[in-house]
């Protein structure tokens, strides 16, 4: 206690200076309106951002949650595009819509828990499986393009031949003149592949669209695989790089496309080359 009023009576002179200069500040904001104004304005900003972090802090915690509940949002939105695409395809036809056609592809949402970008041959594994209804040869979109196809499903996890693969060919078009070519990926750069088989005659110009071909054996018609960066003339074919659409090194959440009438389209091309003796 008396190390206390030593202390005090030792530091008398800097106290009693710094109690005045708290009263001055306090009658400077209390009687004068624009000092007034000042400290309103600088305690709001101070706890406006401090607010600010809090709520930021908070939103980091829920991102599983928040990403969650985007994913299911872009699974509902994506599968009612590829519905009016199958609508518009029938209609373009002059054909009388069915609702067991259009109605024919669904998707399954599904978090890529493993993938890889800078192999030869790419793979990517996702956390649904044949208890979620997952078979081989089903197609896998993002929300933002074409990402692969299923290789092999346990019950709760498959395998994805991802585009970035040496062997996996995409059957796709150009979306302003409709000419057919192939995507295949070179293995060098996991943003861009190659678009195959188009004719030195074509005028093919940078920034055009190329989406999933009409024909195509694994995906739905017009599904995004990127955009031309570059064209130059070979020999028989142009040689056209395209940027992917979808970010492989940043996949997070996936489609897996259901087809209803995928078996009886494989047990009728399968019976052509094993017909029945």
């Amino acid at each position: 206690m008396n190390e206390l009023f030593l202390f005090i009576s030792r530091s008398r002179a800097f106290l009693i200076f710094a109690f005045l200069e708290i009263f001055a500040l306090y009658c400077v904001y209390r009687f004068n309106n624009y000092g007034n104004a000042i400290l309103f304005n600088t305690t709001t900003s101070l706890v406006a951002k401090a607010v600010k972090t809090q709520n930021a802090a908070i939103r980091y915690t829920k991102l599983n949650d928040i990403n969650e509940s985007l994913a299911q949002e872009n699974l509902r939105l994506n599968a009612q595009l590829l519905q009016i695409q199958n609508k518009i395809a029938l209609d373009s036809n002059n054909l009388k819509l069915d609702s067991a056609i259009t109605s024919r592809l669904t998707l399954q949402y599904a978090e890529a828990i493993n993938f890889t970008t800078n192999q030869r041959n790419n793979y990517i594994t996702i956390d649904k499986g044949t208890n979620h209804g997952i078979k081989p040869n089903m197609a896998v979109i993002s929300a933002s393009g074409a990402v692969g196809k299923v290789k092999m499903c346990s019950a709760n996890m498959s395998l994805v031949t991802s585009i970035l693969h040496s062997e996996n060919l995409v059957s796709s078009k150009l979306k302003k003149s409709g000419t057919l070519g192939s995507v295949k990926w070179e293995g060098l750069n996991p943003k861009t592949v190659e678009l195959l088989y188009i004719d030195i005659y074509e005028v093919i110009q940078k920034g055009d669209t190329v989406l999933t071909s009409d024909i195509n054996s694994v995906y739905p018609r017009n599904i995004m695989v990127g955009r031309v960066k570059s064209v130059k003339k070979g020999q028989q074919f142009l040689n056209i790089t395209v940027d992917l659409s979808t970010d492989f090194k940043n996949l997070a959440y996936v489609y897996v496309v259901k087809d209803a009438l995928i078996d009886e389209k494989n047990g009728l091309e399968s019976s052509i080359n094993n017909p029945k003796k």
